[in-house]
C-alpha cells in the first residue's frame, strides 16, 4: 500500500490564503480585535512554515547569529528611509487620487478603541517580525531555490493580494509597496532578521509614533 501524500508543504499556503482575507474583511475573529486576531493569524503561519520546511527555524538562527549588530542597524535605517518614502507618498497621494485620504482613514481605523500600548507590543514585537519570518523567510526563501529572480514578484503579488479583501485601495497599494522594499532588501541582504527590523520599526512609526492621520 502507497503511503499518503504529505500535505504539510500546503498547509502554510492555504492558511496564507484564508487567514489573511477573513481578517481583512471581518477585521477581527470572533471575540478577538484585529489586532489579537493579526497576532494568531501570524503564528498560525510561522508555525505552519515550521513544520512544512525542516530548514525554516534553521535559517532564521544561523541568520541571527552572524553579524547581528550590523543587521539591526541596517535595519533601524532602512526602516527610516521606508518612512521618509512613505511621508513623501502620503502628501502627493492625497493630492492626485480621490479615494487616498478616506483609504488612510481607514487603515487608521484599525486602532480605534484599542489600547495603543496591546496593539504597538503586538505590532513591534510579533506581527512584525512574524509576518516577515514568513513571507520573506519562509516563502520567498522558497520560491528563490526554485524560481530565482521570478520570487521576488509573485511574493510581492501574493502579499499584496492577500489585502484586497479589506476593500482599501491604499491599503493593498502599500502592501504591495512595502512588500517590493522588503522583497528586495531580503533578495540583496539575505537577511529575515535585518527585514524584520525594518518591518517592525516602520509599523510602529507609521501606526503609533509619527502617524501620517
Amino acid at each position: 500500500m502507497k503511503p499518503g501524500r504529505d500535505f504539510r508543504p500546503f498547509v502554510p499556503w492555504i492558511l496564507a490564503g484564508a487567514l489573511f482575507p477573513i481578517l481583512f474583511y471581518f477585521k477581527k475573529f470572533g471575540p478577538l480585535d484585529f489586532w489579537w486576531a493579526m497576532t494568531l493569524a501570524v503564528a498560525a503561519l510561522v508555525v505552519s512554515a515550521h513544520f512544512s520546511d525542516a530548514n525554516f527555524a534553521r535559517s532564521i538562527r544561523d541568520d541571527a547569529r552572524s553579524g547581528l549588530l550590523g543587521k539591526i542597524v541596517l535595519g533601524i535605517l532602512s526602516a527610516a528611509l521606508l518612512y521618509g518614502v512613505f511621508a513623501a507618498g502620503n502628501e502627493i497621494s492625497v493630492e492626485i487620487l480621490p479615494f487616498a485620504r478616506r483609504g488612510i482613514e481607514a487603515a487608521y481605523g484599525l486602532k480605534a478603541g484599542v489600547s495603543s500600548w496591546r496593539a504597538g507590543l503586538l505590532l513591534f514585537c510579533l506581527i512584525g517580525p512574524g509576518e516577515e519570518f514568513f513571507w520573506r523567510g519562509f516563502i520567498q526563501r522558497s520560491w528563490q531555490r526554485k524560481m530565482g529572480t521570478a520570487a521576488l514578484p509573485l511574493t510581492v503579488a501574493l502579499y499584496a493580494a492577500v489585502h484586497v479583501a479589506s476593500g482599501n485601495p491604499m491599503l493593498v497599494l502599500a502592501a504591495a509597496v512595502v512588500g517590493l522594499y522588503w522583497g528586495i532588501l531580503y533578495r540583496r541582504s539575505g537577511s529575515v532578521i535585518l527585514v524584520a527590523v525594518s518591518h517592525s520599526l516602520w509599523d510602529l512609526a507609521v501606526f503609533f509614533l509619527f502617524p501620517f492621520a
